[in-house]
């Protein structure tokens, strides 16, 4: 017989099957991982009250929002936030 003469036997379709369900578990895994990064809040990041642009100072008010995200994602130091929450009120109010 010419198939189990050289072959792994029962223990290639073992390997074969173990390599087959690694496979798979790779994919699924990718494929939730790029719907992850596609669906992860910085991209499609929103402020928690809408405003309007019709709305007075609304545009400094995402600004700031904005700053304050930034601030809280650590993307920016303390006396960096400081300085643009002041030049950004400074602008609103002249």
């Amino acid at each position: 017989m010419m198939w189990f003469g050289g072959g792994w036997g029962w223990g290639g379709w073992f390997v074969m099957a173990v390599i087959m369900v690694f496979f798979w578990a790779l994919v699924i895994a990718g494929i939730v991982a790029l719907v992850h990064y596609l669906t992860s809040a910085r991209h499609g990041h929103q402020t928690s009250r809408p405003l309007s642009s019709g709305e007075p100072g609304a545009g400094n008010r995402q600004a700031e929002d904005v700053l304050a995200d930034r601030f809280a994602r650590g993307e920016i130091d303390d006396d960096e936030y400081k300085r643009r929450l002041a030049l950004l009120r400074e602008h609103r109010e002249g």
